[in-house]
């Protein structure tokens, strides 16, 4: 009787880690939302795939990351993304790349990755870089200058940024663990939405005066 008790304890314990371990394909895009009328235009979570035989070499190519990307802006910093809208061999491979360019005392600002770890590469200049660990960890910061030939991670999701705190312009390139890892800029998010999100919610929230709220809207807004 004992020895079948254990029996019965053993599979229903490898039942369970069974089901525990079931998981749905990572997320490719914001949502991705079910629908039941097949008139309705249809998306996949990704993209279609080209038949094999139309493939071409072309398709796993990208050219221009060489050339330095345009600082002229408020922040100072821009990206050249390499993701799969314009390097379509990166299709269901889980990886793209960067190259972000700073002026001088140019920022990145707080954003985050929801679908992507990043790890970033300094090629030239100097960069005070860093993340913020979620609500449950205490939201820590993890910060660090970095120099040329350093190598630094942010884990997916969090909150990171990178400035440069030198007088020349930097360059770093930024390796992604999706193939469209998304970005929210944070400010952008929270005060350029589009419709703007009620100012009283944003008062409350950041413990700001409602029409300083207002006057950020109108920075970032569309």
């Amino acid at each position: 009787m004992k020895t079948c008790r254990l029996f019965l304890a053993v599979a229903a314990l490898a039942l369970a880690t069974h089901f525990a371990c079931a998981y749905d394909p990572s997320p490719l895009q914001d949502f991705c939302v079910a629908f039941d009328d097949p008139k309705e235009m249809l998306f996949v979570n990704g993209r279609f795939c080209k038949n094999p035989d139309m493939v071409k070499a072309e398709d796993f190519f990208f050219s221009g990351i060489n050339i330095p990307g345009n600082t002229d802006n408020a922040v100072g910093s821009n990206v050249t993304a390499v993701f799969v809208d314009n390097l379509p061999g990166l299709n269901t491979l889980g990886i793209s790349l960067a190259r972000i360019d700073y002026a001088p005392y140019g920022l990145n600002p707080p954003h985050t990755h929801p679908r992507a770890t990043e790890i970033l590469f300094v090629a030239e200049g100097a960069l005070y870089v860093g993340f913020v660990s979620s609500n449950g960890d205490g939201n820590r910061p993890f910060t660090k200058v970095l120099y040329k030939g350093d190598v630094f991670v942010f884990p997916v999701g969090m909150i990171h940024f990178q400035f440069n705190v030198g007088k020349t312009p930097a360059l770093a390139f930024a390796g992604l663990g999706s193939q469209n890892p998304g970005v929210i800029t944070i400010a952008n998010a929270v005060f350029g939405s589009d419709p703007p999100i009620n100012p009283d919610v944003l008062a409350k929230a950041f413990m700001l005066d409602k029409d300083l709220v207002q006057e950020l809207q109108k920075r970032f807004g569309v």
